[in-house]
């Protein structure tokens, strides 16, 4: 599947407006049910697992992926509001359509992807700080990422995010976290909360790496699963990008490093501990 995003406008409820088509768009659509359920991951194994609406909780949600299949997968996993209490409002696909969304729906907790076209998951904190601090109806943002990178966490974190869950969580966690989120509570993927105590624990700011900086964020995603010894195949599965995407992006990380093969790469990585 293509990376290219495709425009996404606010939802009404968990059935929503459909969205207009696009050349992106049309092969997703073609894509068969259990290829949609698949592209979820784990979320999807929670199944009818996932708890009913007992306390009368309720939490409206905006996804912000660039993957629609995968947002697909979220919405009719967590959007069934009569049982989880979720109602999804709106769904975007980039920042400048995260930001439009967010702020046409002013939902209580935002799902949010940490790479995105446009400038990622922090330039959508930043544009959405002011709904962030209302102090009558705030915005709350939770972070749902593939990648488990200590900077992507810290970055998203510092942003104000109130919490950071990798895409392996179950339906029945990642309802349960939303609703943590909405009550102010913060929320991590077990792991990934020892990234956030040690850099608040320290003053020191992290070293700019300039090499590092030259990579879009999308090309160190690549290049972390590179370095952990993934082939071509799996990282296009894992990103549901196509594998002559990946290709594309391992020849841009090499050409920007200036390597000359995957195994340099690798220790490359290893020696800046990205891996």
């Amino acid at each position: 599947m293509s990376d290219a995003s495709e425009p996404v406008g606010p939802r009404g409820g968990s059935e929503g407006a459909a969205e207009p088509s696009t050349s992106a768009g049309a092969p997703e659509s073609a894509q068969p049910a259990d290829a949609t359920a698949g592209a979820t991951g784990a979320i999807g194994a929670a199944g009818a697992a996932v708890g009913g609406d007992q306390d009368g909780r309720h939490a409206r949600v905006v996804l912000v992926d660039d993957h629609r299949m995968f947002r697909t997968g979220v919405q009719a996993e967590i959007g069934r509001t009569a049982i989880t209490g979720v109602e999804v409002v709106g769904e975007a696909a980039d920042v400048d359509q995260a930001v439009t969304v967010i702020t046409t729906t002013r939902p209580e907790v935002v799902l949010l992807d940490v790479h995105l076209p446009g400038g990622g998951g922090v330039e959508v904190l930043r544009r959405c700080a002011p709904l962030m601090s209302d102090a009558e109806q705030p915005v709350r943002f939770l972070a749902l990422s593939v990648s488990d990178a200590a900077e992507d966490v810290i970055g998203v974190i510092r942003g104000g995010a109130r919490g950071y869950v990798t895409k392996t969580i179950t339906g029945t966690d990642l309802v349960d976290s939303i609703f943590r989120v909405q009550d102010g509570d913060a929320v991590f993927s077990p792991r990934l909360a020892g990234f956030v105590l040690d850099a608040f624990a320290s003053t020191d700011a992290p070293p700019v790496d300039e090499d590092l900086d030259r990579l879009t964020q999308r090309e160190r995603e690549v290049l972390r699963l590179i370095a952990r010894g993934y082939a071509y195949k799996e990282i296009a599965k894992q990103l549901f990008i196509s594998v002559k995407t990946v290709e594309s992006h391992v020849s841009a990380v090499l050409r920007k490093l200036q390597l000359s093969n995957r195994h340099e790469l690798t220790r490359w990585a290893t020696a800046r501990r990205l891996v």
